[in-house]
């Protein structure tokens, strides 16, 4: 299968580093040299990577892994933005996660990074017209990673889901830039209204584990929200909320809360 010839540059040192990585993770263990064949060292771009990677990962009966390469290396050939997002999203695991060490790992690994590219793609059959196959990237998303986020639902890059397990994102909702969540965040709506009816988080904005940010409000840019809180109105830049329902109970504490992935409460 051809590959979309579409690059950043003639020189790609984002993915220059993810083929050294992977020649050394083969040298470390052989038994992964199929895997990384296949995922890594067979194509000759990141989204020639990412493409099979999603096609494997959401391929079933009722669509094949040739049909779902062949959606997705459509859409990187088509959108130069995919490209650029799937690369600030990788740098943004690597650089927030402490578990990540390499650039190779959410390709391979992480479920979150693999399952905001596929909704990315989706996205963009959204945007394209094409709305029952966006449906079918969200059912298989969901399905395969335990995330759930509506193909219509805009998300801006540097998207770090850290352990992306029950990840919940509605039709509606908007997602700046440089924002980070945990597992089992919900940017929901309230009821069985119709509309514009789920959640506006800014740019910067960190998300704790098991957080619910419901209804058609804003969060301002570089806030944080506490594990566990319930979110029912509007809190201005710069804040950290928490509780049931969440109140103000200070300032953020840092200028880049996503950024830095400081949780506490008390700094």
């Amino acid at each position: 299968m051809t590959e979309p010839n579409r690059h950043l540059s003639s020189f790609d040192p984002v993915w220059e580093q993810i083929k050294d990585e992977a020649a050394v993770a083969i040298a470390d263990d052989p038994l992964l040299g199929g895997l990384i064949h296949s995922s890594v060292l067979h194509h000759s771009s990141i989204e020639g990577a990412l493409a099979y990677r999603m096609s494997m990962k959401l391929a079933s009966a009722e669509m094949s892994e040739q049909l779902l390469r062949e959606i997705a290396d459509q859409a990187y050939a088509s959108s130069d933005e995919l490209s650029k997002r799937a690369r600030a999203d990788l740098m943004a695991v690597f650089e927030r996660d402490p578990a990540c060490h390499r650039l190779i790992q959410p390709i391979l690994f992480f479920k979150g990074y693999q399952a905001v590219q596929a909704y990315r793609v989706g996205h963009w059959l959204w945007n394209t017209g094409r709305r029952d196959l966006a449906y079918f990237f969200q059912m298989r998303i969901s399905e395969q990673f335990g995330v759930d986020i509506h193909p219509a639902a805009k998300l801006g890059q540097g998207i770090m889901i850290d352990h992306a397990h029950s990840i919940v994102i509605g039709e509606t909702a908007v997602v700046g830039d440089n924002v980070s969540m945990l597992h089992s965040v919900t940017l929901g709506g309230t009821g069985k209204e119709d509309g514009d009816r789920h959640p506006k988080i800014e740019d910067g904005v960190l998300i704790g584990a098991g957080a619910k940010v419901l209804g058609n409000i804003t969060v301002g840019h570089c806030t944080r929200i506490a594990a566990g809180s319930v979110v029912l109105e509007s809190i201005p830049a710069c804040k950290t909320v928490a509780g049931v329902p969440a109140r103000i109970v200070g300032e953020a504490g840092c200028a880049q809360p996503s950024v830095s992935m400081d949780h506490r409460l008390s700094l």
